[in-house]
């Protein structure tokens, strides 16, 4: 099929790119070739996580739209920078430059080039070194991130006066015991691990970054920290004139 003298590939294979042009696995498919009088390509080019090219340039630039995952493109002198789906970037004629896939995703981009009347092709330079390509390793990363980690109703309606925060450390293989709090209690483990159960439910092996629910007045069958102990932050909250309490059942 032809259109504006572009001839549209309707069946197409991707196909690995060449050894001396990447570091790691990439493919490429093509999706338009030159047709004259228009000199206009257009490849479908997918990168392995951590996978990118060499240094190179292209006698008349390069535009890059990324369609899928994450990556990272350099030009020659200027910081490594993140590109992610739906940002176009510009490669000036003859300028050096790097592409590829973020060290933890894959990446597919559309690369859209003019090839020049007289046919000479992009010049190929040296592999980026892994110095080169990890020192733009942190600018993929999503400069902020929100993760809802509990959403817990409370039993029953509570005014909310205050919220006292306490560190807590537990010694290794020492078990809090059989336990009940008189206000709500939220915590989160920040080192070591334990082991938690609330009286008639499973236990739970509890980890840095997990987080837990201590409900009023409710019976917490285990908090036992294990052989590294446990360390975390609990969170309780307090009417108006409560001070938090905790009492220990004997039976």
């Amino acid at each position: 099929m032809y259109t504006a003298g572009v001839r549209i590939l309707t069946t197409v294979t991707a196909a690995p790119a060449p050894d001396e042009w990447i570091t790691g696995d990439a493919w490429i498919e093509p999706i338009a070739s030159a047709e004259s009088p228009s000199r206009a390509q257009i490849d479908r080019v997918t990168f392995a996580a951590g996978a990118r090219t060499a240094w190179h340039r292209h006698p008349l630039g390069q535009t890059l739209v990324v369609i899928d995952g994450t990556g990272l493109v350099q030009r020659r002198g200027g910081p490594v920078e993140a590109i992610r789906v739906g940002d176009a970037v510009r490669i000036e004629p003859g300028e050096w430059h790097w592409h590829g896939a973020a060290p933890g995703t894959a990446m597919t981009h559309l690369a859209i080039e003019e090839l020049p009347e007289d046919g000479s092709a992009a010049e190929l330079g040296d592999p980026v070194t892994e110095a080169e390509y990890r020192s733009g390793e942190h600018s993929a990363e999503t400069p902020i991130t929100r993760t809802v980690l509990l959403d817990q109703s409370l039993a029953a309606p509570q005014e909310l006066h205050g919220v006292e925060i306490r560190r807590i450390t537990i010694a290794p293989g020492c078990a809090a015991g059989l336990h009940v709090h008189n206000t709500p209690v939220f915590g989160n483990i920040e080192r070591g691990s334990v082991i938690y159960q609330i009286e008639g439910e499973a236990p739970a092996a509890l980890g840095p970054g997990d987080v837990f629910y201590e409900p009023k007045d409710v019976r917490i069958a285990r908090f036992d920290a294990q052989d590294d102990g446990v360390t975390f932050l609990g969170y309780f909250l307090l009417n108006a004139g409560q001070t938090a309490e905790i009492e220990f059942p004997t039976t």
